[in-house]
Formats: C-alpha cells, sequence, structure tokens
C-alpha cells in the first residue's frame, strides 16, 4: 500500500465532507441535539488525551478550531469588510446555527485586542463545574474566524467559563 503524503491526507478537511444534508436526512434534517455533538467531541477528547496527554489533546482541539473557524468564516462571512457588518453577520450566524449568543464586550479601534462572550455555548453550558476552563475548541474557532476577518494572527484565550462558574464564556483575542 502506497504512503499517504501530507496533501494526500485520508481526512484532509474539506467543506464537502459536510455533505449534502437535504438529500441525506431527508426526514432528521440539520439538527441533532446538543448531548450527541458533546458525546462525539468529549470521547474524542478523552481518547486523545489518553494517548497524547492533555497538552497535546488542548494543542489538537485548537487547531481543529482554528481550521473550523477558517471554514466557516470562507463559507459564511466571506466579503464582509466592515466591522459592525462582520459581528452582525457573525452573531446572526452563530445564534441561526444554535452555537451561541456572542457579544463583542470590547474591541481597540484596530481589532489588536478583543474581548467577547459566548453565552449559551455548545461545548459547555450546562456542564458541572470543573475549576478550569474547557472551550479549547471555540478558541480555535474565534481565532479562524478573526484571521479571516482581519488578515492578522490572533491568540486567543478563553478566561471565564461556564464550568468554571462564571455562566458565560469570555475570551481574549490578541493580535500578533
Amino acid at each position: 500500500m502506497q504512503e499517504r503524503t501530507q496533501d494526500q491526507r485520508k481526512y484532509a478537511f474539506s467543506w464537502d465532507l459536510l455533505g449534502n444534508l437535504e438529500e441525506g436526512r431527508p426526514n432528521l434534517g440539520r439538527e441533532t441535539r446538543v448531548e450527541v455533538y458533546r458525546l462525539m467531541q468529549f470521547t474524542l477528547r478523552d481518547v486523545i488525551e489518553k494517548h497524547c496527554g492533555t497538552e497535546q489533546a488542548d494543542r489538537f482541539f485548537y487547531e481543529a478550531g482554528k481550521i473550523a473557524g477558517n471554514a466557516f468564516y470562507e463559507h459564511f462571512l466571506a466579503g464582509t469588510n466592515d466591522v459592525s457588518e462582520f459581528v452582525k453577520k457573525l452573531q446572526a450566524a452563530l445564534k441561526e446555527m444554535k452555537i451561541g449568543v456572542l457579544r463583542v464586550e470590547s474591541m481597540s479601534s484596530g481589532a489588536e485586542k478583543i474581548t467577547l462572550t459566548v453565552d449559551e455555548d455548545l461545548d459547555c453550558s450546562g456542564l458541572p463545574e470543573m475549576d478550569f476552563e474547557i472551550c479549547v475548541y471555540d478558541e480555535g474557532f474565534i481565532s479562524g474566524i478573526l484571521e479571516n476577518f482581519t488578515g492578522r494572527q490572533y491568540l486567543v484565550k478563553e478566561v471565564d467559563c461556564w464550568c468554571t462558574g462564571d455562566r458565560t464564556c469570555r475570551f481574549t483575542a490578541d493580535a500578533s
């Protein structure tokens, strides 16, 4: 069997992997329950952490979130140049897809520093308190979206989380 190169990966992400949902799920449609999403996310995280350690699992989830944020931007937000329009479109898309309710708390004039919150976050809202933030995938997702909009790299960090008792997820985004 021939070994695959990086460009020939079996599961390299493309939007096509999401499939034609109208054709493939004519009776069940596009939506599923949050428990199913979390079941996949947290069992996958558990396996990665068991085999690679917590730090590597976090790196993988951040990177996966960033890939998703890039694709999300290209598919739903591309062509938006105005900051206000971008924020409105992003808020609407996240709410419509039931990912969460986004609010921008602060943004520097050049968007070098941004603080935002996500209420009813798909990844963690309703989970028990765990004394640590868990939304690493969201950090990468937000980073990918912001980088596509601004053309700059961002380090996104969750500073408050439902799981730390804050009842909202708060993220800081710093351009490098």
